[in-house]
């Protein structure tokens, strides 16, 4: 098991955003979190990711202790993470963008050994060929196609090697045929890595078509959880979520 996640909870005031919630992702896993606006995915995500510190409960990235640690070492210990709006830099190009993640992955942030842009360049490159834009390296990000970002920066988590990878509403804002593209290439990340990947989604055909797991929460606790059709035909997700989709 990868990811265990063991009676997590937050709270803002008297409101339980996250409340004794428990979960695991194991090596090669698509597990999904969905739910209504407001039942605590994101503040889940948050906690996983080090944005936010749990007020109790245990996050385990194998026999590392997440909770409470900072963004920057979770990612040192190998989690990567997606945003549901991408943030890369317009002006650089696509292989610079990548280079940049290599170089904080390699410590290499204060190299003496040449120009930044002259190294990690064939990594740079291998990572951009597994996500489809190594055609697209010497373009700047400000010109590409919004699900050419969302390759580019898939390529930019992977850049640390993860064990894990956080997908925050990965298909939000792409067309629909693109959607399918992307989670695909996830899903084969995932068996080719043996990379777990947790992610959320308010596509549910996205969400049934690649999903190994689904996790439902719905007012900041789990409601339902199993495989694809069996929380499909549950009768409470019907009712506050999935209604007749």
């Amino acid at each position: 098991m990868v990811l265990a996640v063991s009676h997590l909870s937050k709270a803002y005031g008297g409101v339980h955003a996250v409340r004794d919630v428990s979960f695991s992702v194991a090596a090669g896993e698509m597990v999904a979190i969905i739910g209504p606006n407001g039942a605590g995915k994101t503040t889940c995500f948050n906690m996983l990711n080090g944005q936010l510190v749990p007020d109790s409960g245990e996050i385990r990235l194998g026999d590392a202790s997440l909770a409470g640690l900072p963004p920057h070492r979770i990612w040192r210990l190998g989690v990567g993470r997606t945003f549901q709006v991408t943030a890369t830099f317009g002006s650089m190009s696509v292989r610079e963008n990548v280079q940049t993640a290599l170089l904080s992955h390699h410590r290499a942030n204060h190299s003496m050994w040449g120009h930044a842009r002259e190294l990690f360049v064939k990594e740079a490159e291998g990572l951009l060929e597994r996500v489809g834009m190594r055609e697209q390296a010497d373009r700047p990000c400000a010109v590409l196609a919004y699900g050419d970002l969302k390759r580019v920066e898939l390529a930019i988590a992977l850049a640390n090697r993860p064990l894990l990878l956080l997908m925050d509403e990965p298909t939000a804002g792409m067309a629909p045929e693109e959607r399918g593209a992307l989670m695909a290439l996830a899903a084969g990340l995932a068996r080719s890595d043996d990379l777990a990947v947790l992610f959320t989604e308010h596509d549910m055909n996205v969400v049934f078509g690649f999903a190994s797991r689904v996790i439902v929460m719905h007012l900041g606790e789990v409601i339902a959880a199993g495989a694809p059709d069996q929380v499909r035909a549950d009768a409470r997700v019907r009712e506050v979520y999935l209604g007749d989709t």
